[in-house]
């Protein structure tokens, strides 16, 4: 009798090996933090996805679901769906794609809300001008974002804007420790001064004779660093053929291929 229980647990064990191996040849990582049709999803949404080759496609995958096992996702007002993951954790992906090791270690929590806030945080009232926001003090390590501007920003694709990205590049800003439009922890040395100076030209251009560039950008570096990161990934060519100097600059920044 021992020694039929014991071939029972042996082969039980074999066909958990099998299946978990089976998992990870199709792709699908134990305990997946990603919905079902999460590929659908991606696809049917994301820009950046749809033009991966397979292996990229996949790499995007895992990446996104690493993000989502990492990170919890609460709605404050509301439900929080299967889309708003995937666009969130879109989001998060896309600007750090070609950085092989990057993780969000400034990033514990997302809170979801239905609609627009205060600086109180206040989603009542017709004062709420913020769409989203990286945390400080009693909220570090918190993003908030709104659920129409997400969506938006996947849905609409014949602007340069992109709350969860705009959101996402802030964080990549403070990574070493300020949100200044300087995200030294990814750009080298050599180069932040230059940055620096066309990010000041840039700025006084914007106010002074107007720009492409949503003006929102000209608040300060660190907003401006946010918002010229949407305009490179949601319209690339447009902002290549707009602002050569800035486009190279945010290709060493984010190591994208030229």
């Amino acid at each position: 009798m021992v020694v039929v229980i014991q071939i029972f647990f042996a082969l039980a064990l074999i066909l958990l090996i099998i299946l978990f191996v089976f998992r990870i040849r199709i792709g699908l990582p134990a305990g997946t933090a990603l919905p079902e049709n999460f590929r659908e999803l991606f696809a049917d949404y994301v820009n950046f996805y749809r033009q991966l080759d397979e292996k990229g496609k996949e790499s995007f995958e895992k990446r996104a679901e690493h993000f989502l096992s990492a990170v919890k996702i609460t709605g404050i007002g509301a439900v929080v769906e299967d889309i708003d993951r995937i666009l969130i954790a879109a989001g998060a992906i896309i600007p750090v794609y070609r950085i092989a090791d990057w993780q969000y270690i400034n990033l514990h929590e997302i809170l979801l809300y239905p609609g627009t806030f205060n600086a109180d945080f206040d989603q009542s009232g017709s004062e709420r001008p913020i769409t989203g926001m990286v945390g400080h003090g009693a909220m570090q390590n918190v993003m908030i974002i709104t659920k129409w501007e997400l969506r938006q920003g996947f849905i609409n694709n014949n602007d340069a804007r992109n709350t969860a990205i705009h959101e996402f590049a802030h964080l990549i800003d403070k990574m070493d420790g300020t949100m200044d439009g300087v995200p030294e922890i990814i750009l080298e040395r050599k180069y932040t001064a230059k940055w620096k100076s066309m990010m000041d030209a840039t700025i006084w251009q914007m106010k002074n004779k107007g720009s492409d560039i949503d003006m929102y950008g000209a608040t300060n570096h660190a907003e401006f660093f946010a918002v010229v990161s949407e305009y490179f990934f949601e319209q690339p060519d447009l902002f290549r053929s707009n602002h050569p100097g800035l486009h190279e600059m945010l290709e060493r920044i984010y190591r994208t291929p030229a």
